[in-house]
């Protein structure tokens, strides 16, 4: 099998499924207006509500929900094969992923910007609306743990990974000012000026990681980058939005398009062999990274290039208080969720071109090599080429990075070049992730100040200046002291489950919203299908989890074992409860409005 078939497939089943079915959710479902006002225009305040261009809007959008999960849940699922990441990602974009982000959107948007705890407590009740609160306050602390690990792996020793990154703070402060103070509304000016310095800095990097002066001081482990990602977080959080979260998000989604633009073009011209086989033998269980069966672990796995619960909280976070027409909610919710689908498409392709044994190499630590009896064939040979050790980098980012430097290498007059595809790839790869760290911070703070609000009715006001540092302290305190705890085999597995059971919890939340305003009945199975599977798969594997990986951890000594598993048990129980309230809720709204 080659991967242009595959490219060739995605790209039409999504764009088909964006005409077809996507027309029918905004037309017929939810009848968007052009000219109903949005709480953007409604409630501008240059810092929190912003009325945005409807590019930069999808920008930022894609960006923040387009994190680590569509390039590292793919390339991690290839343990089985590339078929059954390829059938997930594709059916679960069309049929629950993009509806699950559409809907929580129009229905913020609808709800004066309300965030998914408010329009749980709307249309479905009181009960259920403060348990989401809970579950999502869970649910964001180990999502951004588990998001921010994969760049701390990528960076770790890298001097020229870390000075890019670095850089990209300045740059987006720079366009930021550019945009909105020096040459107000001139976009692409702004934006040709940052990808410009952006590329740059990746250039740059090169001479940096040989300087014996400069590369020890950009050289971090991972215990420091853990903390260095967690004072970003809080930096992003506290800065109004306009200066660094959107333009950093909006230059990141240049990058990200235009690199999976590259990479499909590469696919295309190179049409590279998938060495990975259709299915392998670990679809049954007892592979080395992922040790539970095809079902329900390529669904938790796989994550956000499919469905996604981080994205509710986008979608009912910063994007409802920047969109500036109703109709925009189609393009930016529904449309960036299938572009992301296709990036991890991308991003399957990328990881199914190295050799099975290279690809096992790079994502099981070298202590377990002998016992699995993993020989690698090409892997020194690539660690020579982009002057970096790859053995045992576990996470899925650098895997990803190798195979997209190996294609691009494959194009006419790069093989020269592909030390600087593969930190180009890197660059890429920690932008994707970190605009959703930031994203994500804001929005924990969001959540922390409503809960306090309660209390201090100050706090929580969003632009209240003492509970903004405070909250934005707490939120990112949190996750970076799981971040600092932890590793891969164990935040990854945590941060699937709890995803997943956040898309499941807002699904139930979209059914109850559609129950309440669509048009037809039967409309309502348009989420509920996707949730009476997403709770089977989520609870199922939230068991296994449990069970088969963080108690073990706990009886051998790591107490972080028994903390990873009584996080995941409260996020589960979070679920079942508003999972059993909504049927009752749905079930007695059906029956009000059409007996």
């Amino acid at each position: 099998m080659n991967g242009l078939g595959l490219v060739v497939v995605a790209f039409l089943v999504l764009a088909l499924a964006y005409r077809l079915y996507g027309a029918f959710l905004a037309a017929r479902l939810f009848a968007l207006k052009a000219d109903a006002v949005t709480p953007a225009v409604a409630h501008e305040d240059g810092k929190n509500y912003h009325v945005t261009n409807r590019y930069v809007v999808f920008g930022h959008h894609f960006a923040a929900i387009a994190g680590a999960g569509p390039l590292v849940g793919p390339v991690l699922a290839a343990q089985f094969g590339f078929l059954p990441g390829l059938l997930w990602l594709l059916v679960g974009a069309v049929l629950a992923g993009g509806v699950h982000d559409f809907v929580i959107l129009v229905a913020s948007i609808r709800s004066d910007g309300g965030s998914l705890a408010d329009i749980a407590r709307e249309n479905l009740s009181r009960l259920s609306g403060g348990v989401t609160m809970v579950a999502i306050l869970f649910i964001v602390v180990t999502a951004l743990a588990g998001l921010a690990l994969v760049v701390v792996n990528a960076l770790a020793e890298s001097a020229w990974g870390t000075f890019t990154i670095l850089l990209t703070i300045p740059i987006a402060m720079l366009v930021g000012l550019y945009m909105e103070v020096w040459r107000k509304g001139r976009v692409g000016e702004a934006s040709a000026i940052g990808v410009v310095l952006v590329l740059l800095a990746v250039v740059v990097g090169a001479w940096v990681h040989g300087s014996p002066v400069l590369a020890p001081w950009l050289t971090f482990t991972k215990p420091q980058l853990s903390i260095a990602v967690a004072a970003y977080g809080f930096l992003a959080s506290v800065l109004p939005i306009w200066l660094l979260l959107a333009p950093r998000d909006y230059l990141s989604s240049y990058m990200k398009i235009g690199t999976i633009g590259l990479l499909a073009l590469g696919i295309v011209i190179v049409n590279p062999e998938l060495r990975m086989p259709a299915v392998t033998q670990y679809v049954a269980g007892g592979g080395p990274i992922i040790p539970g069966k095809v079902w329900p672990f390529v669904c938790i796995t796989v994550a956000c290039g499919a469905i996604s619960g981080w994205h509710s909280l986008i979608s009912s976070g910063t994007t409802p208080k920047m969109i500036p027409r109703e109709t925009d909610a189609l393009f930016v919710g529904y449309g960036a969720m299938l572009m992301e689908s296709f990036v991890a498409v991308m991003a399957l392709v990328a990881a199914t071109v190295l050799l099975p044994a290279d690809y096992l190499a790079i994502n099981v630590n070298p202590d377990r090599w002998e016992a699995l009896g993993i020989v690698p064939v090409e892997l020194e040979h690539f660690s020579q080429l982009v002057n970096e050790d790859l053995a045992g980098r576990t996470g899925g980012a650098v895997t990803l990075a190798v195979g997209m430097a190996h294609i691009f290498s494959k194009l006419p007059g790069m093989g020269h070049l592909i030390a600087y595809w593969y930190h180009y790839a890197i660059m890429f790869e920690a932008l994707f992730i970190l605009t959703t760290v930031d994203a994500g911070t804001r929005i924990g703070r969001y959540l922390i100040q409503e809960v306090a609000g309660k209390v201090v009715p100050r706090w929580g006001d969003i632009n209240h200046w003492p509970a903004v540092v405070v909250t934005s302290a707490l939120i990112s305190l949190a996750w970076g002291y799981l971040l600092y705890q932890n590793d891969v085999t164990s935040i990854w597995p945590m941060f699937g489950v709890a995803n997943q059971l956040l898309a499941t919890l807002a699904l139930v939340v979209g059914t109850g919203y559609i129950a309440r305003h669509a048009a037809k009945r039967p409309w309502i199975l348009v989420t509920a299908l996707p949730a009476a599977f997403m709770a089977a798969t989520t609870l199922v594997a939230g068991w296994s989890n449990v069970v088969d990986n963080f108690l073990p951890r706990g009886r051998a000594g790591d107490v972080n074992g028994y903390v990873n598993a009584g996080l995941t048990a409260i996020m589960m129980a979070c679920v079942a409860v508003v999972l059993v309230d909504g049927v009752f809720r749905i079930t007695r709204t059906l029956k009000a409005r059409w007996t």
